[in-house]
């Protein structure tokens, strides 16, 4: 029977690519229990196997070794749990994003995403980036000072607020391209500019979160 539940333990991990410290993570039982179960050396007891199987959602019979026409199914609903960031209201030069107060509420991403960097969100004012982004949709961003010609940045110029704009590079400075260009004149900034008023990138768009 041990040998039945560390095979079906180990192949419903796979299947469903979940590692132990995952399963540890959304059952509340430590790893090394996890890992001695795995390894064969003795079965968990019934609370453990309950709380296992529905993780995982299999059978608690079927884990142990019983109703052996229960197939391990690969698009099981283990849901692992996501990062919260905060939708700001604005993002000041020289404040970092988690002293801000201006939270008008959260959005998750992903434990992949959140290993990659510092994210925070921002709340679309305004028609200069349509049909691109509408005023209301929310943009995932990850905190960086710089980003490549063509990508799109959180920009603040001066202090102020932070805005949304394409962003075009030469040796010269740097222009800020809104997407509508029929209320949006392309701006540049020489490098001089840069330094002096200053203006800074603080944050690259990585997503889009759009209610219908």
């Amino acid at each position: 029977m041990e040998t039945l539940f560390t095979d079906r333990l180990l192949k419903t991990l796979k299947t469903k690519r979940i590692s132990q410290a995952e399963l540890a993570k959304a059952t509340g039982i430590s790893p090394s229990s996890i890992s001695e179960w795995i390894k064969g050396k003795y079965m968990p007891k019934q609370d453990k196997i309950a709380l296992i199987a529905k993780a995982l959602n299999v059978s608690p019979a079927w884990l142990i070794g019983y109703d052996y026409d229960q197939p391990v199914k690969q698009d099981l609903n283990f849901v692992k749990k996501g990062v919260r960031i905060p939708i700001l209201g604005q993002v000041v030069a020289g404040i970092p994003i988690d002293a801000i107060e201006d939270i008008d509420g959260y959005e998750e991403i992903t434990q992949e995403m959140a290993a990659t960097g510092e994210f925070f969100c921002l709340r679309v004012k305004g028609d200069s980036m349509e049909p691109t982004f509408k005023e209301g949709d929310i943009l995932v961003i990850r905190q960086q000072p710089c980003v490549d010609s063509n990508e799109i940045a959180i920009v603040i110029i001066n202090g102020d607020e932070g805005t949304v704009k394409r962003i075009k590079k030469s040796e010269a400075g740097i222009t800020l391209i809104g997407d509508n260009t029929a209320s949006f004149l392309p701006v540049f900034y020489t490098n001089e500019e840069i330094q002096q008023l200053p203006v800074k990138i603080v944050g690259k768009v990585v997503e889009l979160r759009r209610s219908f």
